[in-house]
């Protein structure tokens, strides 16, 4: 029994070691345009907290990430709401559901929990610096006529 414990207490204290989150601050006029999308501020401000006092809080903190994260499908700021940035938050659902469901076994497997906040980590920033490149992208302006060609190259509407 004393020995379970220890095993229990050494996990943690890896966990906890590990379970740094750095988030990259956002380019201001991205921050301008994310600042309505609730869910997106929701998943920030639930990641940022960092669980203290036991593997529970960890394993609580898992779940609630995940509840989080499903939700950032919902209400997409338009011009964020493309395949890029949807393919991004799928990944990142994936990296949650897993770390929740790793942070539930037992015995917890500590190596790869907190590889998966890292992957987190690494999956958060991917889909900022997909936020900062479409905004970046629609910021420059188009040329003359190059509207007329791109709907001109759209075969979708092509009269058959």
């Amino acid at each position: 029994m004393e020995s379970d414990w220890k095993k229990a207490e050494t996990i943690f204290k890896k966990i906890e070691q590990g379970w740094i989150i750095t988030l990259v601050p956002l380019d201001a006029t991205v921050q301008a345009k994310v600042n309505s999308w609730m869910e997106w501020r929701n998943f920030l401000n639930e990641i940022n907290q960092k669980p203290k006092s036991t593997l529970g809080a960890f394993q609580k903190k898992a779940k609630a990430l995940t509840l989080k994260s499903q939700e950032l499908n919902n209400n997409i700021p338009t011009e964020f709401n493309t395949l890029s940035i949807k393919t991004r938050i799928t990944a990142l659902i994936t990296k949650v559901k897993t770390l929740d469901l790793y942070i539930h076994l037992n015995p917890v497997p500590d190596k790869k929990v907190t590889g998966l906040i890292a992957e987190i980590n690494d999956q958060v920033v991917s889909l900022q610096l997909q936020m900062e490149n479409i905004v970046q992208r629609n910021q420059i302006p188009t040329e003359e006529g190059e509207s007329d060609i791109i709907k001109m190259k759209d075969t979708t509407r092509a009269i058959h």
